[in-house]
């Protein structure tokens, strides 16, 4: 556990857990305390580990969150074999089952987003509420800039400063700018292994959730995106919107794909309130 208040990873208990045959670097917030809240289940954009959205999970300090590392990213090690989202949803059920937790409400940030409507298709009858952030439907998706994509791609920006300070605009905006915002973010981040990067892009080649999401995506859903985001254009998130039954689209103004940190206040706050709603005739109906 972090001892200081400057850490991200402040209040994590942080451990290596043996699940659905492999080994993930599992942090948890909260899990062993009452609360009023489901826990939150979180998945975490293309080779970024725990510590780069580990603000959120202090942000939220009413409600436990449970982050894992990917194979080969952050603390996790390399995978032995390729996985899918089928695979990674059902690895993410038994990571639950093994911390003793139940019913979840699911959050999922940029490729993230992509494994939580899958988690949230496949396990339908433990996810109550879904928070889809910067994200898309897949394959069928809206694709970005193409100088900022070709960026994206490049795994260099995890492990070469100049790099990443150079294209930091081109790939999230402008929002967090030039100051503490940018660093900070930077400071969070451990390069991923060539193979964990590399498998975690051949997991969601020709996936897209699109046909299925009018028909088994039924939870209430938040769906988050910037109207500057160059590499997951806004008109994804209208699509999803177009296709989610229960679903509401909140557009973060100037909010590039990093909304989430340059738009912190208001991000947390909608969440909240979507989180913190009275539950829906249709999820009392499920309830009973």
């Amino acid at each position: 556990m972090s001892e200081t208040k400057d850490d991200p990873m402040h209040g994590a208990v942080v451990s290596m857990e043996q699940v659905g045959g492999r080994t993930l670097r599992v942090a948890r917030w909260r899990l062993d305390e009452p609360s009023d809240h489901l826990p939150v289940l979180f998945f975490n954009g293309i080779g970024a580990n725990i510590e780069a959205v580990a603000p959120l999970a202090e942000a939220l300090p009413e409600r436990p969150f449970i982050m894992f590392d990917m194979p080969g990213v952050g603390g996790s090690p390399d995978p032995l074999m390729p996985y899918n989202p089928f695979t990674m949803s059902w690895t993410a059920a038994q990571l639950l089952d093994h911390l003793g937790v139940g019913d979840v409400d699911v959050m999922g940030i940029s490729w993230g987003g992509g494994m939580a409507q899958h988690f949230a298709m496949q396990h339908a009858g433990r996810v109550r509420r879904l928070v889809l952030i910067a994200t898309s439907a897949g394959m069928l998706m809206m694709p970005g800039s193409p100088k900022a994509l070709t960026k994206m791609a490049n795994p260099r920006r995890y492990v070469d400063t100049d790099y990443m300070m150079q294209n930091f605009e081109t790939l999230y905006g402008e929002g967090l700018g030039a100051g503490p915002g940018k660093k900070g973010h930077m400071s969070r981040l451990q390069p991923p292994s060539p193979r964990g990067y590399m498998y975690q892009l051949l997991c969601m080649i020709g996936w897209t959730s699109a046909p299925a999401l009018p028909f088994l995506l039924n939870q209430e859903t938040l769906i988050m995106m910037g109207d500057e985001d160059a590499i997951v254009p806004l008109a994804n998130g209208k699509f999803l919107n177009a296709l989610i039954p229960n679903s509401e689209l909140k557009i973060m103004l100037g909010g590039g794909h990093l909304f989430l940190l340059s738009h912190k206040d208001e991000s947390v706050d909608s969440i909240r309130e979507f989180l913190d709603r009275p539950a829906t005739e249709n999820e009392s109906a499920e309830a009973a």
